[in-house]
């Protein structure tokens, strides 16, 4: 079968393009297909949209050559307090709080707006050998057999490849064509997401207010200026983001709290139904899934985007040492090595999250108690407080070489 390219990356979001880089670093050819225009989120207005990105991801866009020019457009995150209260009463006393100086890098990860993220992976993926990009292209069919894989564009066109990869979102069209299965449960939560800028510095703290309903986060951006991710129960939710931006703000309020002075909007807001989602299989025949594609899971610990980047890192390295070996690349073996590597951590990093949303997101006051000692004793004991600062900036596991920061 004659190859357009090795892999053929549907999707184009911020997974793909990564994955994109590392093959072509790594000699492979790739063609990227995205539905969208390129260049739609690529704008010069602030939307509110921004990602917490741990230190272990940081690595990999340095290792992708893209961070130099996002390095001037982040916000290190210097420190995380996590406490639980009511809205409108303050947190609690009992708070688990992290500094990053107890960790010999210093930060734990960076907070990126979308726009500078995005645009930096299409320049990247403009400058890179071997990366083609079929922007405003929309896959409506595939097919994988023994030899090779096959897409059909709207347009007409068929592009071939060795190995499809699914990088398009939790509702996956690559993964519905290959049958793959997903299981999960819906949180009977809604996201609602936007940018605040206030009066005082927030100086690189970030924080998660656990309520009963669910869990505010507040994290830093550059100025004063921070992202919110607050999960409300579903139908609070709709009211809320039906509400005038000033109303919004009122009832933000008391959540937020006063401790960075007055608050008002600075960009969009958004709203995202919260769910667990985790596809039965992350590959298939010449095909493997990666991000949003293979799992979704919970906000609470904005942990989304840095789950997707260990899955390139991890399947960029698979297929870069197995050409390198002389393997076919999209043999079930190769493919296999894939999803033995990213499952188990996965599985227990959404199972992890679902259990900590589950005991905070509920009024139980004997639970409100035990979680208080809780957050109170982890507080005091500095080497296990250690150890979930080094989780949180994503340095404990066994990491693929992308997010030491090195080149596959």
């Amino acid at each position: 079968m004659k190859h357009d390219a090795d892999i053929l990356i549907v999707g184009g979001g911020l997974n793909g393009p990564a994955l994109a880089l590392a093959l072509a670093q790594g000699g492979q050819s790739v063609a990227v297909i995205d539905a969208r225009p390129a260049g739609s989120r690529a704008e010069h207005a602030f939307d509110g949209r921004a990602y917490a990105l741990a230190l272990a991801s940081v690595r990999v866009l340095q290792a992708l050559g893209i961070w130099r020019g996002l390095k001037d457009k982040a916000q290190p995150i210097l420190g995380i307090k996590a406490s639980q209260g009511h809205a409108g009463q303050g947190p609690s006393p009992l708070f688990l709080g992290f500094d990053a100086a107890e960790i010999e890098e210093g930060v734990m990860g960076q907070m990126v707006e979308d726009r500078h993220l995005y645009a930096a992976f299409l320049d990247g993926m403009a400058a890179a050998p071997g990366v083609t990009l079929h922007s405003g292209a929309r896959v409506v069919a595939q097919e994988t057999s023994p030899q090779g894989v096959a897409v059909t564009l709207d347009d007409g066109r068929v592009l071939r490849g060795r190995v499809l990869v699914g990088c398009d979102g939790r509702d996956s069209a690559v993964a519905q064509r290959a049958g793959i299965k997903r299981w999960g449960w819906d949180y009977g939560q809604t996201g609602l997401v936007c940018a605040i800028a206030h009066e005082r510095p927030h100086e690189g703290v970030a924080h998660q207010f656990f309520m009963p309903p669910g869990p505010l986060a507040i994290l830093p951006l550059p100025g004063n200026r921070s992202s919110i991710v607050w999960s409300e129960r579903t139908e609070t939710a709709a009211a809320i983001q039906a509400l005038s931006d000033a109303d919004y703000l009122e009832v933000l309020r008391p959540r937020f709290g006063d401790f960075l002075g007055q608050i008002t909007l600075a960009g969009k807001r958004f709203a995202y139904p919260l769910r667990l989602t985790i596809a039965e299989r992350f590959v298939a025949q010449r095909l493997a899934l990666v991000g949003d594609a293979a799992h979704g899971v919970h906000p609470i610990a904005g942990q989304g985007l840095n789950l997707g980047l260990r899955d390139v890192a991890a399947l960029a390295e698979v297929l870069i040492e197995a050409a390198r070996r002389g393997e076919d690349i999209g043999a079930p073996d190769v493919l296999d090595r894939y999803q033995a590597w990213r499952r188990f951590d996965v599985t227990r990093m959404a199972l992890g999250m679902d259990a900590v949303n589950r005991l905070f997101s509920n009024a139980n006051p004997l639970l409100e108690a035990v979680r208080g000692l809780g957050l109170g004793a982890v507080n005091a004991l500095p080497g296990l407080r250690r150890h979930f600062i080094r989780e949180a900036a994503g340095l404990n596991a066994a990491e693929p070489r992308l997010m030491q920061g090195e080149p596959v």
